[in-house]
C-alpha cells in the first residue's frame, strides 16, 4: 500500500480535496485533526505539553487552545518545540492507522507536512496550490479570523512555492482549473 501525503498552504483546499479522495474510497488520515485530538487524549503528550508550557495550559483535560495559540504563534521557537512534542506521537498514530487499511493507497493530510518532516516515509506528496489572496479570503471566511491572524499563520509555514517544489504532484485549486479531472487523473495514477 502506498502512503501519499497531501499538503498546501492555509486555505488552499487540502481538506476539500481529501474529501473527494474519500468519496473515491481512499482512506484519509487528517494529521491536523488527529494532533488536536491527541492533545486531549494522549496522557504522554498532555504531560509533555504541561511540562513545556505550564500546568495552566490545561483545565482538567481541556486544552486552553487560545492561550497555547497566543504563545506559539508569536514565538517561532515555542512553535517548533510544540511541533517536536506532537509530531512523533501523530506519526506513530498514522503508522498504527495504516495497518488497518486495505486500499491501494492512503492519504495523510497535513498542513505542515514538510515542516514537521512528516513527508519522510511517504511514497509521494501532492501539493494543493491556490493564489495567496484566495487562500487568505477562504481562511478568513472559514475560521472567522482576521487577515492579520491568517498572515501570521502563513508566516509560520514554508512558502507555497517551496511546498510545490518539494512535492511530486500539484493540484491547482484556484476556482478556474477543473478540480475533479485533476483528482481523478491522480487517483488512476496512484491506484
Amino acid at each position: 500500500m502506498k502512503k501519499i501525503g497531501i499538503t498546501g498552504g492555509i486555505g488552499s483546499g487540502k481538506t476539500y480535496i481529501s474529501k473527494v479522495f474519500t468519496s473515491l474510497g481512499i482512506p484519509v488520515f487528517n494529521a491536523d485533526v488527529e494532533s488536536k485530538k491527541l492533545m486531549t487524549t494522549s496522557k504522554i503528550l498532555m504531560e509533555l505539553v504541561k511540562s513545556e508550557f505550564g500546568e495552566g495550559i490545561y483545565n482538567n483535560h481541556n486544552l486552553n487552545k487560545e492561550k497555547l495559540a497566543s504563545i506559539v504563534f508569536s514565538d517561532k521557537i515555542k512553535l517548533e518545540k510544540l511541533n517536536s512534542l506532537v509530531h512523533p506521537i501523530v506519526k506513530a498514530e498514522f503508522e498504527k492507522w495504516c495497518t488497518k487499511q486495505t486500499s491501494d493507497y492512503v492519504i495523510k493530510e497535513a498542513a505542515i507536512l514538510f515542516e514537521s518532516k512528516a513527508n519522510i516515509g511517504l511514497d509521494a506528496v501532492i501539493c494543493v496550490s491556490a493564489p495567496l489572496e484566495l487562500r487568505i479570503k477562504r481562511s478568513m471566511e472559514r475560521d472567522n479570523s482576521t487577515e492579520k491572524e491568517i498572515k501570521n499563520r502563513i508566516e509560520n509555514q514554508i512558502s507555497q512555492e517551496e511546498k510545490e517544489n518539494l512535492s511530486d504532484y500539484i493540484i491547482v485549486n484556484d476556482n478556474k482549473e477543473m478540480l475533479l479531472s485533476q483528482i481523478i487523473k491522480l487517483h488512476k495514477l496512484l491506484s
